[in-house]
């Protein structure tokens, strides 16, 4: 009984498969459809309540309650940007990092809206 040796090319070639299917398999995995960023945007309304949004989508305009927001807490892992007005655009944005927090100036206008930076 003779036992051979397994050839050293076929085995890179097999590795350089498997490596270049679970790249595959990852990229797929990341793409931007349906993305989250992963964990609460915690806010209070001036009328005292609590909202929490869990893993909002990456993408688009967040509206905020109708009576907006003073106090925001970011516990995702991606950072917002938020705006004083229903629609994220405008002047007087705030930039709140990710496990960060803002609150907004009792004189000022309350945030309507935000947006996330990715």
């Amino acid at each position: 009984m003779s036992v051979t040796a397994p050839d050293p090319r076929r085995r890179r070639r097999l590795g350089a498969v498997a490596a270049a299917s679970l790249l595959a398999l990852t990229v797929s995995g990341c793409s931007g459809l349906g993305r989250t960023a992963v964990g609460p945007v915690t806010y209070h309304t001036d009328r005292d309540a609590v909202v929490q949004v869990n893993s909002p989508s990456v993408r688009g305009c967040h509206r905020l309650a109708p009576s907006g927001a003073r106090e925001i807490e970011n516990g995702t892992l991606v950072d917002i940007i938020l705006y004083p007005t229903r629609d994220c655009t405008g002047k007087g944005t705030a930039y709140v990092a990710t496990r960060f927090s803002d609150v907004a100036a009792e004189s000022g206008p309350p945030w309507r809206s935000y947006t996330f930076v990715h």
